[in-house]
């Protein structure tokens, strides 16, 4: 199957209306920078985006989320774009904070099929309210559910004509687990290369996970996002 996509428009042609997308990267690192700004052009709305955060203020998600597409988001650390309190307050998006181990660990349940797990996390405060509680051994936990993603847009270092993948450094953060948790993965390299190139250890994501791959045509400098 070919899974080289040389037009980002294409392959963003699988996001619907009402889709939950799952986003890697920990504010512009490691995020798909170049799927996210295909997606600020296309005509999609009601969107659940699952990322650490909802991007910068006007960077990154951030401007999906300041053209009204993101009904809902699921993330850890919101604050950082400022951009998403106000719009809270304002009633135009719903939020569901997720602690980052708990984040990924659903995410990881998500991608292993399981139907949820027990963790002390959250254990007697706000984020446990209406969740299932259990004692085991004497100790409370609360029941989180997996996180599952109708497509899922990651940023790697390289891959492979076949779609295996590799990272680079923290820029790996959330990326490998989304890419084992949605029904269709989309995944933007700086460099693809052919079979046998890549050192089979250093091989995080499997080709069985992927079903598409593009060039990254925006990268993250030390000067802020620019175009190849």
């Amino acid at each position: 199957m070919q899974k080289i996509k040389h037009d980002v428009q294409e392959a963003l042609s699988c996001v619907k209306n009402g889709d939950t997308v799952l986003v890697g990267g920990f504010g512009l690192i490691g995020a798909p920078l170049t799927l996210i700004d295909e997606l600020t052009k296309r005509d999609v709305f009601d969107l659940t985006i699952v990322s650490n955060n909802l991007g910068e203020s006007g960077k990154g998600l951030g401007i999906l989320l300041n053209q009204n597409k993101i009904k809902k988001g699921i993330g850890s650390y919101f604050t950082s774009n400022r951009d998403v309190g106000d719009k809270y307050q304002k009633g135009e998006i719903e939020l569901e904070l997720k602690p980052q181990g708990t984040m990924a660990e659903s995410l990881r349940a998500g991608g292993a099929g399981l139907g949820g797990y027990y963790t002390t996390t959250a254990v007697g405060t706000d984020l446990a309210k209406g969740k299932e509680e259990r004692e085991i051994d004497g100790v409370r936990y609360v029941l989180e559910k997996p996180i599952r993603g109708d497509v899922a847009l990651i940023r790697a270092h390289k891959a492979d004509t076949l779609g295996n993948v590799v990272y680079y450094k923290t820029a790996r953060n959330f990326n490998p687990l989304m890419a084992t948790a949605a029904k269709t993965v989309i995944v933007e390299v700086d460099e693809i290369v052919e079979p046998g190139e890549l050192d089979p250890e250093a091989i995080v994501t499997s080709h069985l996970y992927v079903d598409m791959i593009i060039e990254a045509q925006q990268i993250l400098t030390k000067d802020g996002v620019v175009t190849k």
